[in-house]
């Protein structure tokens, strides 16, 4: 039963295609900061590859949770970048501090003048009761790193 499930997993991942081989990422991150900039967001780097299986449960919760794809979209500009055997995407790995180190998939927050504020291991937004990420604890992530949570003027008490 196992090896069937993990045959007909695979079978999905190989459909699917999130990640771009031949995105250029420092174009796409730049164009996303610019964005963010303009709109008071933060930007959502989404590292990890099409052959990915958490990768894309990931991405499908993003985009069939309503309350998560409507917070990501008010609050992030999202960039995927790929990291697979055609392209590792080294220089730009190592210009956002090696995130790979946690596995994939991986995130990065940068604020919307292009610094890295957070790097996210995703392991940490697993569920313990299904395969996948715990919609909650995705959220909070989201939450907690936004434009909004990192502006100081939240805060004031005025």
């Amino acid at each position: 039963m196992l090896i069937t499930l993990s045959f007909a997993f695979g079978q999905e991942t190989t459909k699917v295609k999130i990640y771009n081989e031949d995105a250029n990422p420092t174009t796409d991150i730049s164009n996303a900061v610019k964005k963010a900039s303009l709109e008071k967001k933060n930007v959502l780097i989404q590292i990890g590859g099409n052959w990915c299986p958490w990768c894309i449960l990931f991405d499908k919760l993003t985009k069939e949770n309503a309350e998560i794809k409507d917070y990501l979209n008010d609050n992030y500009e999202v960039v995927h970048v790929n990291y697979s055997p055609k392209n590792k995407n080294e220089k730009t790995l190592a210009e956002l501090k090696h995130p790979e180190r946690f596995g994939f998939p991986v995130f990065v927050v940068l604020d919307s003048k292009g610094n890295l504020v957070h790097t996210q291991n995703s392991a940490y937004l697993e569920s313990k009761e299904i395969k996948g990420h715990d919609p909650k604890l995705v959220l909070e992530f989201l939450q907690n790193w936004s434009y909004k949570a990192l502006d100081p003027t939240t805060y004031s008490k005025n």
